[in-house]
């Protein structure tokens, strides 16, 4: 039996997709801990996506890129596909003028884009309703 690890980042399961984000405050502890709960939930929850929300990140800097990329590199080996969506123009725009290449990793404008990219759809119908009349 593992010992439960103090939560970090929340990690959402919608189906075989999880869902997170990032937030501004990712130091290098936090970084590590957050990779080893991710790949460990990927297995645990045979998860097939994940969808990386940074829509709340203002800045990044090499650091939090070299965890994007090694998260998804880890993702892809244990089976499942990574999009991160959200980023900021500024974001965008200070990742090419440090020559920062997020090589390997998908993105999206938003997390519905991210959400569809990833087979995932949103049922309309009410649960229980039956079309047969």
């Amino acid at each position: 039996m593992t010992t439960p690890r103090p939560q970090g980042v929340p990690i959402l399961r919608l189906g075989d997709v999880l869902v997170t984000g990032l937030l501004n405050e990712l130091d290098d502890k936090s970084a590590l801990l957050f990779t080893d709960e991710l790949t460990e939930r990927i297995v645990s929850d045979s998860a097939r996506g994940v969808l990386i929300d940074i829509s709340r990140l203002e800045i990044i800097d090499s650091f939090v890129a070299r965890t994007l990329m090694e998260l998804t590199t880890m993702s892809r080996l244990l089976g499942a596909r990574v999009i991160v969506a959200g980023m900021r123009p500024a974001v965008a725009i200070t990742l090419v003028e440090l020559g920062i290449r997020l090589t390997g990793v998908e993105t999206a404008l938003n997390a519905e884009q991210a959400l569809t990219a990833l087979g995932w759809q949103r049922t309309l119908e009410a649960p229980g309703h039956d079309l047969v009349g």
